[in-house]
């Protein structure tokens, strides 16, 4: 017959003694609990009067359990951690299951957020958290599931899967490209009327410079009417929306924009030197249900960009 629950010790003497016998200490015991020294010694006292008994055998220098002691700590640490456990596993069914997804700022900006409703309606109850930094992240370290990664073939994660190939052409606004004297297109008779919007963030992104589409107009082209530079690409791209000049557009980016016809190309789309793509990259660790469902999503958007998935190896691309 089981005994009388009123007859039971309270739930925080007992907590109290069961942290003071795993460290012989009223203070560090106090520390783990949150608790004072004082606060401590009270519930152990406390419990020692309900039970009869004493737990401790106290002296100036040494906290040593009595044999009472040492078979009431046994069955309660056994019986809290057991109830912890439990109480871990019933809060943890009530958490959103959350993916964690590195990208650059400008994927993530312009390529990313915008189609992330489309995995929260497929997926409602999975949280997603964007982490968007320029650097390549450590997934393990930093507690990231899911990687966005840029780079050439030879220098994608080993497992990496490819979402789609980059291509560059040269983007304004259409009110700007009915301006053009020569018509809509990048020309040496319209560059005096166009301001070149430049990406620059102290790192070397030559196949992202204007010289080279400038050198395919003539040996020494004209200046530009102007420049402006910018140490984050979805900028360049915000400011091309804008009107205010034109930018090097990465099309699978800017995808959407071009459909919707808010930027207009001014020069047949190229491909990047050393075939540049996009690349999902997943922890190891992360083999969650909910990290596979964001994973299969974002594949079906590469392929939707026409680019069958392929597995590469090597080593790790820049993260931009």
């Amino acid at each position: 017959m089981s005994l009388p629950l009123h007859r039971l010790p309270p739930l925080d003497p007992l907590k109290g003694f069961v942290a003071a016998a795993r460290h012989l200490s009223f203070t560090k015991a106090g520390e783990e609990l949150h608790l004072s020294q004082s606060a401590i010694s009270r519930q152990v006292q406390t419990l020692e009067e309900q039970l009869g008994v004493a737990l401790f055998q106290r002296s100036t220098r040494a906290l040593h359990l009595t044999p009472e002691g040492e078979r009431l700590f046994r069955t309660a640490s056994e019986v809290l951690a057991r109830l912890g456990s439990t109480v871990e596993d019933i809060t943890a069914s009530r958490r959103q299951p959350r993916v964690t997804i590195s990208a650059s700022i400008g994927v993530a900006a312009l390529w990313l957020v915008p189609r992330l409703s489309g995995f929260q309606a497929r997926h409602p109850d999975i949280g997603i958290r964007v982490s968007a930094d320029n650097r390549a992240v450590d997934l393990e370290a930093e507690e990231v599931d899911v990687a966005l990664r840029y780079g050439t073939p030879e220098a994608a994660p080993t497992g990496s899967l490819k979402l789609f190939d980059e291509t560059l052409a040269p983007v304004v606004a259409p009110t700007l490209a009915a301006a053009l004297p020569d018509g809509p297109r990048l020309s040496a008779a319209n560059l005096a009327h166009l301001t070149l919007l430049s990406f620059e963030d102290g790192r070397d992104y030559p196949w992202l410079r204007w010289e080279g589409w400038l050198s395919q107009l003539a040996p020494t082209p004209p200046a530009a009417k102007a420049l402006l530079q910018f140490n984050h690409y979805d900028q360049c791209i915000y400011a091309a929306l804008a009107g205010q000049g034109a930018a090097l557009g990465r099309l699978p980016l800017i995808r959407d924009h071009l459909e919707a016809g808010r930027l207009i190309p001014l020069a047949p789309p190229q491909p990047t030197p050393n075939r540049r793509a996009y690349y999902l990259l997943r922890s190891p660790s992360s083999k969650r249900p909910e990290v596979e469902a964001f994973a299969e999503w974002l594949i079906e958007l590469g392929n939707s960009d026409g680019n069958a998935s392929t597995e590469t190896g090597g080593q790790s691309p820049s993260g931009n």
